[in-house]
């Protein structure tokens, strides 16, 4: 079974991470060899959304899984709760960077982006964020890619925000079938748009489980 974990925290942008969970548990429910769940680093039992929305992820970050999803939302107004403000705590950075180091795969929607390069991961690296913090994640060192979803092996990135959809179904795409991703589309109704751009090399579609150490 594929694991996927979505991480959350105070002030990520709601559809950054409930479109790509509603994406995932809709292949779960249709049969598809996969789990998402929602996440908080520290296990927090609640979590407040960029709009408000009061999310109950119920889990911590495991040690193991296949995939890790990293929301934005907050960077473009450096708000006091969001994905600028994780990146100057540097403890999500940190964790990702840790989980990458051990094998799993790491994806980004919108300015999740830039948590991914503030673990320092996309530099000389093709990737894509949202529109507001292409400049800044070109000076972090990343090769920018004009496409929907960039796709460069173990580092997934996404544009800004609806892009979450089309990156998860790309996932599922990419490590089940092309069949449950369209099955999928179909149930929500939903046309992929956009590119998704990907290196002429591909790896084994079994993604590798990271382990992480967290903290007690």
């Amino acid at each position: 079974m594929v694991q996927i974990q979505i991480i959350v925290f105070d002030g990520f942008d709601e559809l950054d991470a409930i479109a790509p969970f509603e994406v995932l548990q809709t292949a779960a429910a249709m049969g598809a060899d996969v789990q998402a769940k929602l996440v908080t680093l520290d296990g927090s039992t609640e979590i407040v959304a960029a709009h408000g929305l009061r999310v109950q992820p119920g889990a911590k970050l495991r040690d193991q899984l296949d995939i890790l999803i990293v929301p934005g939302g907050g960077w473009g107004d450096r708000a006091k709760q969001g994905a600028w403000a994780e990146a100057q705590s540097g403890k999500i950075p940190a964790a990702i960077s840790q989980l990458h180091q051990s094998g799993t795969t790491i994806a980004s929607v919108c300015t999740g982006g830039m948590l991914v390069a503030s673990a320092g991961l996309l530099r000389g690296r093709p990737a894509i964020t949202h529109h507001v913090a292409i400049e800044e994640l070109k000076a972090m060192g990343a090769e920018i890619v004009n496409a929907r979803v960039v796709d460069d092996g173990d580092i997934v990135t996404a544009g800004g925000v609806t892009s979450g959809i089309d990156l998860s179904l790309w996932l599922l795409e990419r490590y089940l079938s092309p069949q449950i991703a369209y099955e999928v589309e179909q149930e929500l109704e939903y046309e992929r748009r956009g590119v998704v751009w990907q290196q002429l090399k591909t790896p084994s579609k079994t993604p590798s489980k990271g382990k992480l150490e967290l903290p007690n």
